[in-house]
């Protein structure tokens, strides 16, 4: 009997461990110029996140950890810009640097 509840013991515990959720991350990064982004977006596999960019930053913040391409919306006459390969980590802030825009 007692082998019995061991076992069920270890199941519910592997059960537990194999459903236990990932803490999110975050992405930040900055846009030169700084009045020529609009808005940066994180996609993943699974997710689109968006954050608004305020005086050349932005933090995209309920990112699940892998792996991001960032997207930057520029203000014309500045062109989109995308960055792939951002990887996030489980509950870490990701620092995706300076990104400049062209026109």
């Amino acid at each position: 009997m007692t082998s019995l509840k061991l076992g069920i013991a270890a199941i519910a515990a592997m059960v537990l461990f194999a459903f236990s959720q990932h803490r999110l991350g975050s992405i930040k990064g900055t846009v030169m110029p700084l009045d020529a982004g609009v808005r940066a977006w994180a996609e993943s596999a699974t997710d689109t996140l968006r954050a608004p960019i305020l005086n050349g930053s932005y933090e995209i913040t309920d990112a699940k950890p892998g792996a991001y391409k960032i997207i930057i919306e520029a203000k014309p006459p500045y062109r989109n810009i995308a960055r792939d390969g951002i990887m996030v980590t489980d509950g870490q802030e990701t620092d995706a640097g300076e990104i400049k825009l062209d026109k």
